[in-house]
């Protein structure tokens, strides 16, 4: 894992340490502190509220700013976990606006870091899916590629043309989600915001689903071969 501000590596990494914070969901990296820039970080404070995502959930013992080589000061970049754990590793925020990139491997990771026990399989299928919002047939096709996520629903990723466009309008959104890159389409239905997506860059791992539009299953009715998957 490498954390860069600027062009300057901040954190270097072959052995860093994830762990949970309970009950927060989405783990953390802290690192060996031989693998951190010590020398640009600064003693911090206590900030006056702490970020209810990117800030630390428990107690802390240290907090540090970080002076960058481009004179930049960011505020509470970093801290030091008050748990025997985590006594010699460092915690770097991953809040946007810190620092600019997090790489693991040569791959841009950001939002979180990935969960391993959590897994994204995007796999081809010839079953036939239908998408209906109050009965109106918004898309339907027999070449989806269905994606498995750990902890959510199965999403159906159909090919462009099985999706009747015409019944939706496009917004200007964006997300990322860690496993599959950034979302960069997004449409309304009538009556429904953001009812569908599409990632036109998708990480390689799901490349499958690349250019493809899924509908949230919870927003719409969803058959499969017949069957209710809503």
């Amino acid at each position: 894992m490498r954390g860069l501000a600027g062009d300057t590596v901040v954190v270097d990494s072959y052995a860093p340490l994830l762990f949970w914070e309970d009950p927060f969901p989405v783990p953390a990296y802290a690192y060996p502190r031989e693998d951190v820039r010590t020398d640009l970080l600064r003693p911090g404070s206590e900030p006056e509220s702490r970020h209810p995502f990117y800030g630390p959930h428990g107690p802390v013992s240290e907090w540090f700013d970080l002076q960058t080589e481009g004179g930049r000061t960011l505020r509470n970049a970093a801290w030091i976990h008050d748990d025997p754990a985590l006594t010699d590793h460092i915690v770097f925020s991953w809040e946007p606006g810190l620092l600019d990139r997090w790489l693991e491997e040569d791959e841009e990771v950001s939002g979180h870091p990935r969960d391993p026990h959590a897994r994204v399989d995007a796999l081809p299928s010839s079953r036939h899916v239908t998408v209906r919002l109050g009965g109106v047939v918004l898309a339907e096709s027999s070449g989806p590629v269905l994606l498995f996520e750990t902890g959510l629903p199965t999403r159906y990723y159909l090919p462009r043309e099985d999706v009747d466009l015409g019944t939706l309008t496009a917004r200007a959104h964006r997300t990322h989600c860690p496993y599959k890159g950034d979302a960069e389409e997004y449409w309304d239905a009538p009556g429904v915001e953001g009812v569908a997506w599409s990632y036109s860059r998708p990480y390689p791992a799901v490349a499958a689903i690349a250019g493809r539009i899924a509908f949230y299953n919870e927003l719409v009715d969803i058959t499969v071969d017949g069957h209710d998957r809503t």
